[in-house]
């Protein structure tokens, strides 16, 4: 056994108590800096969408629906313009880090109180404490019409518009269909209608440009998963793969620039780091609890043959996330009584609201907001 002399031993000491200060100041003045440009993030996104109309509205508010605490952040210019709520997508697609991508770019808050809401599982609505056998979609769509119900009589309106984007077009759609009562209208985009067959056909298309570019290990991680039906794992390296060849393609086609999604998270205002942090330790909760055989078996043509109030669908030319070709066929073939419209986003893929914004907004208040409010006056 080697002995060390005392004067080594002391030595070794002396280095010990100057390292171990010196690693604590660094990890500190780390922290620091980091929560600094967070803060220092927040607060330009805070003054560049800051709402400074006389009768406009701007809150973070925590709602207990179904028996858990849900956030949403309800913004417009003036209060009493008819309200949105806005349904993510994801399953678990956090919905705060692009809110004012839809109210200030898109220029929804104009013409809309409109309300970002993260679903259960989803975002700041995240908690550990969260069932996992609430985490359905009946309990979704029961919290939707709750939330719509809480809206109503907050705003001391008769109903509200529903707008639905991917995941959130499954619930939303389905709400409507139940409780037309509470909306004006349905507005899909990125809809979602036969999961199964939406996921086929992806898969589909991601082996095809997997092939066209060549790339070796895109076609074996996707070979080995094979068609749908998807466990959460797999549909996660689908939309990895399709991902990357849609940021691509966008790029080439219309100079679309990539996002930086970690940037937005930090500079979310509604965020705070602790928020941040929980997201990350559990980054795929909804989807593992949403993306299951329940999830495969929903298909609109059965389900929503027919609807009673006005329906929009927006469809991306490019969107392969949720095919637009299944939108237009259920389209087609849905009753709507008081009335449909397809719409297509010839320069978008899966995200019209953020690839298009001026004509997003255009359809959203000319098209949609014009005609149905017409309507209504004409009917009242």
């Amino acid at each position: 056994m080697v002995k060390f002399k005392p004067e080594l031993s002391r030595n070794i000491s002396a280095i010990q108590k100057c390292v171990i200060p010196i690693i604590l100041i660094l990890f500190i003045t780390l922290w620091t800096g980091f929560f600094a440009y967070h803060k220092y993030l927040q607060n330009q996104v805070k003054k560049r969408t800051n709402i400074i109309t006389a009768d406009g509205i701007s809150f973070l508010e925590k709602i207990n629906l179904g028996g858990i605490d849900q956030w949403v952040l309800i913004r417009g210019l003036e209060k009493s313009n008819p309200v949105l709520l806005f349904l993510h997508g994801g399953p678990g697609a956090p919905l705060f880090t692009y809110a004012r991508d839809i109210g200030v770019t898109a220029k929804l808050e104009q013409h809309f109180v409109m309300v970002y809401w993260e679903q259960r599982g989803t975002g700041k609505s995240f908690s550990h404490s969260i069932p996992l056998e609430s985490m359905t979609i009946e309990q979704l769509i029961s919290d939707t019409f709750e939330l719509s119900k809480i809206l109503i009589n907050r705003f001391k309106v008769s109903r509200i518009y529903i707008f639905g984007r991917s995941w959130g077009s499954l619930i939303g759609l389905l709400t409507a269909k139940r409780h037309p009562e509470l909306f004006y209208a349905y507005v899909g985009i990125g809809q979602m209608v036969y999961p199964l067959e939406n996921d086929s056909i992806s898969y589909q298309y991601t082996l095809k440009i997997a092939d066209k570019f060549g790339n070796e290990e895109a076609l074996k991680s996707l070979k080995k998963i094979g068609n749908p039906p998807y466990n959460y794992e797999e549909i996660i390296i689908q939309r990895k793969w399709l991902t990357g060849f849609y940021e691509v393609m966008m790029s080439e086609k219309f100079n679309k620039k990539r996002i930086n999604y970690r940037k937005k998270l930090l500079s979310t205002p509604e965020y705070s780091l602790i928020d941040i942090f929980k997201m990350g330790i559990n980054p795929f909760f909804s989807i593992k609890c949403l993306w299951n055989d329940e999830f495969y078996k929903v298909n609109l043509f059965n389900e929503v043959p027919q609807i009673g109030i006005p329906v929009f669908f927006l469809a991306g030319r490019y969107d392969y996330f949720t095919p637009s070709e299944i939108v237009e066929n259920y389209y087609q073939k849905l009753q709507a009584s008081k009335g449909k419209d397809f719409i297509w986003f010839e320069r978008s893929g899966h995200y019209p609201e953020l690839e298009e914004p001026e004509k997003f907004h255009n359809v959203m208040v000319n098209k949609i907001l014009g005609k149905v409010h017409i309507n209504e006056k004409i009917t009242h």
